[in-house]
């Protein structure tokens, strides 16, 4: 989608940290931005801030978690802004700890959140695309703990990878329709991820303090504004893997050598010495063919 002026963009987490870097990057290309937020306060904030830019924007309550508030956002959108080209699914939480420290809350908590939300958003905004006939494009915050998975972060690492291969997965549907989906897998950035805990939902436990151990990281980590530049660049030239630190680099190929080496020890195995079965050719997808 190269020509963007006049265009509409809806944008979960859209108040702060990546949402807010991505809908200045969007609103300074000519876009007209739809916020999508479950703070109040920080939304009609970030509205009146873009307003203030002259970026034609709105806001609108969206809590990821459930899909109804998804399917009132996406209406208000169309009601506002006519049509809807390019979708944000980027609001995200983090939990995470030693394995027998997890509880069952912090699971159900990042995997409503992290994951559905990610899920409410395509199955929610792709109809409202194909309608128009347009084109347009997703873009489906993961992590580059969607690469790979440092202990203790199991929890957040599950929902990351989840969101890689479901974006891998609707790239392949959806790219005939001319409608892009990209995966956006950045390192550490200075958003206020460590302090998602405090958004927590009642069904989940309600508010929680933010983990101090990651404090130090993500503070120290670059610019959102960058990433909000970079999407956009990704966005427009029709990138799937849209990557923000590219000195990360090493952590993907030593996880992927790991794997490839287990994939020569599994041709020498003995048990599985002569065996004649042959893998279909799975690159035009296996759907329809159950």
């Amino acid at each position: 989608m190269e020509d963007l002026k006049g265009k509409t963009a809806f944008i979960t987490g859209g108040a702060s940290g990546l949402g807010l870097a991505m809908a200045h990057a969007f609103g300074e290309a000519g876009m007209q931005v739809m916020l999508a937020d479950i703070e109040q306060d920080a939304l009609d904030k970030a509205v009146s801030e873009l307003a203030e830019r002259q970026i034609k924007v709105a806001g609108v309550p969206c809590d990821v978690a459930v899909r109804q508030s998804v399917q009132e956002a996406a209406a208000k959108t169309v009601e506002t802004f006519g049509k809807v080209h390019i979708v944000c699914n980027n609001a995200g939480v983090g939990a995470g700890g030693p394995i027998d420290q997890v509880k069952p809350a912090d699971w159900d908590w990042i995997l409503a959140v992290n994951l559905l939300g990610v899920v409410y958003g395509m199955e929610t905004f792709l109809p409202l695309i194909r309608e128009h006939g347009e084109g347009g494009a997703f873009v489906n915050t993961a992590s580059m703990a969607g690469m790979i998975s440092p202990p203790g972060m199991e929890p957040y690492s599950a929902t990351k990878f989840a969101v890689v291969a479901m974006s891998e997965g609707w790239a392949g549907q959806l790219a005939p329709e001319n409608i892009n989906v990209a995966v956006l897998c950045p390192g550490f950035v200075k958003t206020r991820i460590n302090q998602s805990g405090r958004t927590r939902q009642a069904q989940y436990g309600g508010p929680v303090d933010s983990p101090v151990a990651a404090d130090s990281l993500v503070n120290s980590g670059i610019d959102p504004e960058r990433v909000g530049r970079r999407v956009l660049e990704a966005v427009r030239a029709k990138e799937r893997y849209i990557f923000t630190h590219p000195d990360m680099k090493a952590f993907a190929e030593a996880r992927f050598a790991g794997i490839l080496a287990a994939f020569d020890v599994a041709a020498q195995s003995p048990a599985l010495a002569g065996m004649d079965y042959k893998t279909p050719d799975l690159s035009g997808g296996v759907v329809g063919n159950g």
